[in-house]
């Protein structure tokens, strides 16, 4: 949220720059909250899965997608759409991850310049493991502070801005 003591940021100077389009400050509260939001939920459900020694979250997120994925595979860049994090982060991620023997890199057969990235026996064993304890963490942060209505609000709002957003970026 916006201190109470800082002035507004439409207030703050800027260089000579052509003018900025107008976003009232309700948009910028409601922005601002999002962000404080996720990040809260984010930072409880690490602190669940560090409590019983489980892989962080970003982790999940890995181990999710690839289960997901045909085959249980995927390319990095592909596998990069379903992550929030750089290329050289990800490259770095799957390495601790693969050391942990919970993905594999393999040749990609249509493509012998390329790898897929295979989700392990052992990787799906760790997703078996993590469940519970995120689902617990996003129950008692999340789910429980919120109506059936409100989620479905709540849904139906974010929707509109991912969507929005994925045709600004022209995805």
């Amino acid at each position: 949220m916006t201190s109470a003591s800082a002035p507004p940021i439409t207030e703050l100077p800027v260089a000579s720059q052509p003018a900025e389009p107008h976003l009232p400050e309700l948009q910028l509260d409601a922005w601002r909250a999002l962000l404080d939001t996720h990040a809260a939920l984010v930072a409880g459900i690490e602190r669940a899965l560090a409590d019983e020694q489980l892989p962080p979250l970003g982790w999940y997120d890995v181990l999710w997608a690839l289960y997901r994925a045909p085959d249980n595979g995927l390319r990095p860049r592909d596998l990069g759409l379903h992550l929030t994090i750089s290329k050289s982060g990800l490259t770095r991620l799957l390495d601790r991850i693969e050391a942990a023997e919970l993905i594999e890199r393999r040749m990609c057969e249509s493509d012998r310049r390329g790898y897929v990235i295979v989700l392990t026996d052992a990787g799906r064993r760790m997703l078996r493991e993590i469940w519970p304890v995120y689902a617990r963490a996003l129950a008692d942060s999340f789910g429980d502070r919120l109506s059936d209505e409100e989620a479905g609000s709540l849904l139906d709002v974010l929707t509109r801005l991912q969507n929005s957003a994925c045709d600004a970026a022209g995805a």
